[in-house]
């Protein structure tokens, strides 16, 4: 599976941005497309993830009401729609794909990762 993530920018506070992810090389039916992030100095916080099949979806808790995952099966692509941005939603977004279920948070659980989109918020 390959993942090419792409969308990120630099964006003032209270914008928003929308982050895509193209899905290519396998039939992804049998996968799950999670977005996480990684802040300067930090660890790989996990942010959403969706079950390609059925739409499921789960969010961390910390962001959740401002971002919202998303799949449009026929693009194979997954989106992932950020408002109310913050400066501490600084970081490179990477998305990634697991066999193991959407339910999921650990990066561990990951097989596949794209190469991350920066997101710059400024004050």
């Amino acid at each position: 599976v390959q993942l090419q993530a792409s969308g990120g920018g630099l964006v003032q506070a209270g914008g928003s941005l929308r982050l895509s992810c193209g899905v290519s090389g396998r039939t992804l039916s049998s996968y799950s497309l999670g977005w996480f992030r990684q802040a300067l100095g930090k660890e790989r916080e996990f942010l959403a993830a969706i079950s390609w099949s059925s739409g499921a979806t789960k969010y961390q808790d910390s962001v959740k009401g401002r971002i919202t995952i998303s799949r449009d099966n026929a693009k194979n692509t997954v989106y992932l729609q950020m408002n109310s941005l913050k400066p501490e939603d600084t970081a490179v977004y990477y998305c990634a794909a697991n066999s193991a279920g959407w339910r999921l948070t650990g990066r561990e659980i990951y097989d596949y990762w794209g190469q991350g989109t920066q997101v710059t918020v400024s004050s």
